[in-house]
């Protein structure tokens, strides 16, 4: 089945070499890791940062500072690191929602199950103090509990109003549902910052439009697995995941049970959307742009756009990153805006072409 299906020439990938392109964007992706490490109000350059972190192996004394290395493995580190798995993430879920929806405008931001997050963690942030007693899991994990439960009840309720009487999402009704719940979300936030106090508001401001300013070690260690999980259930179910794009009828007749495909498709979009929610706030057009371009590149077989998704998604939100604490330096421009900016014309511009295709 899976032979047969990789093998129909509509998942053939056409006119490039997939696989040398995954491995030179991951060469660029890697140097960008280390060249956002060493751009700050301290400059390291790439080199000096090498001989960092190789004198860690035994190889070597460290050529930076002490200033400098605390500066490095604190902040810098975690964070660029952080934004590469971030973006790698988001990337996933607009792949995994692309897939679900069988429509290339679908992202966790657009169909509002990003800003359900939000209103989960924005919940927690306000009411926790009332809310605690409640909860079934230690304090340290209700956070991202709270976002994970807002992605999805925004999840199936989509969903749910999406779907005609054939079972079949319908793409124009799915995208006016996320601007419904968009709107609801964007008032139950509202309401939520109304109520707040002043030290709640400070840390509201950072869900509205997105920051990697606060990621560390620690953080990193919850995104990690994450991602891991996101990437090894792409890799290993992108046959199954190419038969859901011919449809339910077609993918049920090749012996994949749809329903539970789906059902994880769900929890996986939304535990990886609450997560970076959770972490970063809310960073919308990642999970459109990596995957429509890596699509562009390769062609639509999971098999070799997963892994490209992840890689344009990680070096886009580095870059965006970078761009964000320098273009203003010393201040700190939101990053949700600079992918705003960019995301929001693409995303126009895909609706154009789709309706100049029919």
């Amino acid at each position: 089945m899976t032979r047969a299906l990789l093998g129909a020439r509509h998942f053939l990938v056409p006119r490039h070499h997939p696989r040398a392109l995954i491995v030179l964007m991951t060469l660029v992706g890697a140097m960008l890791v280390v060249i956002s490490a060493g751009v700050g109000s301290l400059h390291m350059s790439a080199g000096r940062i090498f001989g960092h972190l190789l004198s860690y192996l035994g190889m070597g004394t460290s050529p930076l500072s002490d200033l400098e290395a605390s500066v490095l493995m604190s902040i810098r580190l975690p964070r660029v690191l952080g934004a590469a798995a971030a973006g790698a993430v988001l990337a996933m879920t607009g792949v995994l929602m692309q897939t679900f929806f069988r429509n290339p405008l679908a992202e966790p931001a657009i169909v509002g199950v990003a800003s359900g997050g939000a209103l989960g963690a924005v919940t927690w942030i306000v009411t926790g103090h009332l809310l605690g007693p409640l909860m079934f899991v230690p304090t340290q994990f209700a956070l991202p509990v709270m976002a994970f439960a807002g992605s999805a009840v925004v999840c199936v309720a989509i969903l749910a109003v999406s779907r005609d009487r054939d079972g079949q999402v319908d793409a124009t009704t799915m995208l006016l549902a996320g601007i419904a719940v968009n709107a609801v979300t964007g008032a139950g936030i509202g309401l939520l910052i109304f109520v707040a106090d002043d030290a709640q508001l400070r840390d509201l401001t950072f869900w509205g439009m997105g920051s990697l300013a606060n990621i560390s070690w620690a953080q990193l260690a919850v995104l990690i697995p994450v991602f891991l999980v996101t990437v090894l259930f792409g890799l290993r179910f992108s046959p199954i995941l190419n038969a859901l794009l011919l449809g339910d009828s077609a993918a049920h007749d090749l012996g994949i049970n749809v329903r539970l495909v789906k059902l994880s498709v769900i929890a996986l979009t939304c535990l990886a959307c609450a997560c970076v929610v959770a972490m970063c706030g809310v960073i919308g057009f990642v999970g459109l742009i990596a995957p429509h371009g890596a699509r562009k590149l390769v062609g639509p077989d999971h098999k070799v756009l997963i892994p490209l998704s992840l890689v344009l998604g990680a070096i886009l939100l580095g870059l965006a990153d970078l761009i964000a604490r320098t273009i203003v330096s010393p201040s700190e421009l939101p990053i949700g805006i600079l992918t705003a900016l960019a995301g929001g014309p693409i995303f126009l511009w895909l609706l154009k072409q789709r309706r100049t295709e029919r």
